[in-house]
């Protein structure tokens, strides 16, 4: 299918990854040798389903703009790749700073930096920084005290001050659903942060009524600033566990509404070929409607993560810190 024939898409969750490794050099994160094991993405052992056969292409910029006109994309959000470069998002900026009007830069950052918040204000101001992604560590019992901890919060105030994406990845044993209690009380305290949760905050896939997206999930339903990526992280757990993915997508579409949910691809720690991943998206759609496929595909993550038409703001386009 050409480019022509394919549906207008905007690409909510991509990790760019460089070939060059001198300006860029890699510095990948080892998981812990009791780790469970999981099979090679990109680089080392990232998250996600990979099939048997997994293939990788490294999402560099320059084929990444290729890919995403071959499958008519007309924007990206750039998300920083943590296991291959952890806390220097030096790839991520100069990507969206030499193509803004078409990848939009996602960081990633210690949430418990003092340094953040002002690396974070700075970033708005140079480059139009899209969004924030904060991590931190995690206690024996899965949980992740730092998504609100006192230090964390003063990230949270500099996002809400801009009114920009607060993404996260908040996963513990089982899923995300024992964060949604603090995920609702910092939309409540932060009411101009766009709260964006990547992969559905990924719900275990136990039954065939609500696929997991169950009462926790409920509570997240008709708030009008969190917003869900369905990304091939999804799409990857309803092949490997035996789920129909277009049941899926329409049960979170009907819980949240197709102005609330947004393609992503996860290219660059999700395995297959872009146009893979496409292809696959468009085929989980098919229990939408065409208004529904149209927002869920395109809309509703260009009005999230794009202001005035713009991907972001533009940057200075020189290689930045970190």
């Amino acid at each position: 299918m050409s480019a022509s024939q394919r549906p207008l898409l905007f690409d909510s969750h991509a990790h760019l990854v460089a070939h060059d490794q001198t300006r860029y050099p890699r510095n990948p994160m080892q998981r812990a040798a009791d780790a469970p094991y999981r099979p090679p993405g990109v680089i080392g052992r990232p998250g996600g389903h990979h099939g048997p056969n997994p293939i990788n292409e490294v999402p560099d910029a320059e084929p990444m703009l290729r890919w995403m006109r071959e499958e008519n994309v007309d924007g990206a959000v750039a998300v920083q790749k943590r296991m291959v470069y952890r806390y220097d998002n030096s790839y991520i900026l100069d990507s969206s700073d030499a193509h803004p009007d078409i990848f939009s830069a996602v960081v990633i950052l210690d949430a418990e930096d003092p340094g953040t918040p002002e690396l974070v204000r700075r970033w708005v101001r140079d480059h139009g920084l899209a969004g924030l992604r904060l991590f931190g560590g995690r206690k024996p019992d899965g949980s992740m005290p730092w998504l609100n901890s006192p230090q964390a919060l003063k990230s949270w105030e500099v996002i809400n001050e801009a009114g920009l994406v607060m993404d996260l990845e908040v996963l513990a044993q089982g899923g995300g659903g024992p964060s949604i209690p603090a995920i609702i009380e910092l939309s409540e305290r932060y009411p101009n942060a766009r709260i964006v949760l990547d992969h559905l905050l990924e719900p275990e896939l136990h039954d065939g009524e609500h696929f997991g997206l169950d009462e926790r999930w409920e509570t997240l339903a008709g708030r009008e600033r969190i917003f869900f990526k369905f990304t091939s992280i999804n799409l990857d757990h309803c092949r490997e566990e035996g789920y129909p993915a277009k049941q899926v997508l329409r049960r979170a579409v009907d819980l949240f509404g197709a102005d609330h949910v947004m393609w992503g691809s996860d290219i660059g720690t999700s395995s297959g070929t872009y146009k893979d991943m496409v292809q696959r998206m468009i085929d989980a759609s098919d229990l939408l409607t065409p208004a529904e496929q149209r927002a869920v595909w395109h809309d509703t993550g260009r009005r999230v993560f794009v202001k005035g038409g713009h991907v972001n703001a533009g940057g200075k386009g020189s290689k930045a810190g970190s």
